[in-house]
């Protein structure tokens, strides 16, 4: 099946389709807003990117860091004419567009939370003061259980994850 469409070129549609969907949003983002300044310009990219992950089902896209921002930012000021910004901006997106990578402790805690909360539900309704726990279906309990465990997983690696690329970063202040 891959072959067919690498004879057929589905390199070149898969492009042409990124840069018409780069296009569109530079169109509806970047030109309908007024953007002067950096954070600007910034927030205007952010959105993209969150527009993107939430059209797309499943497959999310990393956003680029600060400092790639930045760097776009000035070749867009730089650039003359819409159509050189236009294509500054598509050239950035097109290259700065990356899968997320799965998170090693995200994929163990899904696969291990389901037989853990399976046991720890056997565990419960054999303790007295958790007796309520029995009333609860194994087909609701365990999703749950699971994904609470997702949760708490993501939340206490974003707590611990201090350089967040999509934030700029603030410089330590250094004694002189």
């Amino acid at each position: 099946m891959g072959m067919v469409t690498s004879y057929m070129g589905g390199a070149e549609v898969a492009s042409k389709g990124m840069s018409m969907l780069t296009g569109t949003l530079y169109d509806r983002i970047i030109k309908q807003r007024n953007i002067r300044e950096l954070n600007e310009f910034q927030i205007a990219i952010l959105d993209i990117f969150n527009a993107i992950n939430m059209a797309l089902p499943g497959k999310h896209y990393d956003a680029p860091a600060h400092d790639d921002i930045q760097k776009c930012y000035e070749t867009w000021t730089k650039s003359e004419g819409a159509e050189k910004k236009k294509e500054a901006f598509t050239r950035f997106i097109s290259e700065n567009v990356n899968l997320s990578k799965a998170d090693e402790s995200m994929m163990i805690t899904g696969i291990v939370a389901p037989p853990v909360a399976m046991v720890a539900k056997r565990t419960g309704q054999t303790v007295p003061q958790l007796s309520v726990i029995k009333a609860i279906p194994d087909v609701a309990f365990v999703p749950g259980a699971t994904i609470l465990a997702l949760i708490a997983i993501k939340l206490t690696k974003r707590m611990a994850f201090k350089n967040i690329p999509s934030l700029p970063q603030k410089e330590e202040d250094t004694p002189s």
